[in-house]
């Protein structure tokens, strides 16, 4: 560890607030040992029925799972205000807006991504666009000062230091914004034109002042790319379908915390500095960062206008960025379950509910499929009807229903294809989130602060955008105009 110590990286979290501390809290520790004692204990005592009732209690847990996913399409179901009322002027005029977009070795997309922002919506005299760069990264720099930059749009080195993550760099750049409203995005983002205007108009329609950010959501376009894998695309923009559409819609409309998208997210700057802005120790700081800011008394909510991203690609590069997901969100249930003071029931269900559910699943699915696979093999070899427990079969149906039904109405909402091919298909995908998994655990214990970095490429034209696209952009334009 370089630098100011752990306090100053974190840009104002303290280590045991942070995921730079990986000691056990006494809370962590009472309750693993309680947890250890009663199952151990109820074992040795009752043995076969203490063996019935656990394997009860993991497939009563798939099932409120499963009726949380159906619950979630009904929520979530208009829980985004209409867009209109983002192209009205809030009172005292448009507030000043900085993006800030932390970037590493992306030479290759700089230019592309500065053309998309540059037809960003805003009145330019009160916007500002911070490129972090890192000090090293001459090919980057490079290309961003040979860029054609709108003049809102400036170069920031971010000096040497530890760790090097894209957190760090954020709160470099939180340290020099400008603007009393504040968004991230990434080099392949594609936004809305008019987001920075929806948010605008929503922070200034919250007179509580309790909004502390808004996401806005996250869907997969694919491109004309050499690194197209039809399958993982498919699959990865259904979960984040599910996830954008669905999930995260349905939490806010419950008032309930959610973890943050890495991009796309839009925050009250000076309540994004009192929270001590991004944990640089977490490589899912957006994770990390929506249940600190409601430990901090805020509330989060989402947005209609989109940002497209394109997705990693063939398996060598989607593995790397899934077990940095999941390696994060392992360090975000560490951090959050060290004491519940600030996070509360309802917040530990969403805590629950989001990063354990998530994590949890991507760890049995691989199991599970191969035990329901081995049981109907064994079965069929020996000409026997399978001796799976109707229950336990009933269970996983149920759930697999559930997750495939959340996916077709995010895909729907996401205006993304999902056949009943796909569908099909999913529990392959599922399963290759174990792989990711075990990559995480063992990268959480060898190497929890290195940030696998997801390598992006110059996109060729999209695969053309739904009539409801080409309609929205040719109102706004309408609108605009007059």
């Amino acid at each position: 560890m370089t630098g100011g110590g752990p306090e100053r990286a974190v840009g104002g979290c303290s280590p045991c607030e942070s995921a730079v501390w990986r000691g056990v809290s006494v809370f962590q520790a009472l309750s693993l040992a309680l947890l250890l004692v009663v199952t151990l204990g109820a074992l040795f005592v009752w043995k076969a029925a203490a063996t019935g009732w656990l394997i009860l209690g993991v497939q009563m847990g798939f099932v409120a799972l499963a009726v949380w996913r159906i619950a979630s399409i009904l929520i979530s179901r208009d829980a985004v205000p209409a867009p209109p009322s983002e192209m009205i002027r809030p009172k005292g005029g448009w507030p000043r807006y900085t993006m800030l977009i932390a970037l590493h070795d992306e030479a290759e997309v700089v230019g592309q991504l500065i053309t998309r922002l540059a037809k960003i919506d805003y009145p330019p005299d009160r916007l500002e666009a911070l490129l972090l760069l890192e000090a090293h990264d001459g090919a980057t720099i490079a290309a961003a000062a040979q860029a054609d930059r709108p003049h809102w749009m400036r170069i920031v080195v971010v000096p040497p230091g530890a760790p090097q993550t894209k957190p760090r760099a954020l709160n470099f750049g939180l340290a020099q914004a400008r603007g009393g409203l504040v968004t991230i995005y990434d080099a392949e983002d594609d936004p809305d034109p008019f987001q920075l205007r929806e948010a605008a108009a929503r922070f200034a329609a919250d007179t509580p002042r309790r909004l502390a950010c808004l996401q806005a959501p996250l869907r997969i376009r694919r491109r004309g790319c050499d690194h197209a894998a039809p399958f993982l695309d498919r699959q990865f923009a259904v979960e984040y379908a599910s996830l954008f559409e669905v999930a995260l819609p349905a939490l806010a409309r419950l008032g309930l915390p959610f973890p943050l998208g890495g991009t796309s997210n839009h925050f009250r700057a000076d309540v994004l500095r009192a929270v001590g802005g991004w944990d640089a120790w977490n490589v899912t700081e957006d994770a990390d960062l929506g249940f600190r800011l409601w430990r901090g008394g805020w509330t989060l909510g989402v947005l209609s206008r989109p940002t497209y991203e394109t997705p990693p690609g063939d398996l060598e590069l989607w593995l790397p960025q899934r077990t940095r997901w999941l390696k994060g969100y392992m360090q975000t249930w560490g951090v959050h379950t060290r004491s519940l003071a600030g996070l509360g029931l309802r917040g530990a269900a969403a805590l629950t509910l989001t990063l354990g559910v998530g994590l949890a699943s991507a760890a049995i699915h691989a199991a599970t499929l191969a035990w329901v696979m081995t049981a109907m093999l064994v079965a069929a070899t020996a000409g026997l009807s399978p001796g799976t427990p109707v229950f336990g079969l009933c269970v996983l149906v149920l759930g697999a229903a559930a997750a495939w039904l959340q996916g077709k109405i995010g895909a729907m909402r996401a205006h993304v294809p999902y056949s009943a091919t796909d569908m099909m298909a999913a529990p392959a995908y599922w399963s290759l989130l174990s792989l990711a998994f075990v990559h995480a655990a063992w990268r959480l214990v060898r190497e929890p602060f290195a940030w696998d970095k997801t390598t992006h490429f110059r996109d060729g034209e999209p695969e053309g955008k739904s009539e409801l696209e080409e309609a929205l952009i040719k109102v706004d334009a309408g609108r605009q105009a007059a």
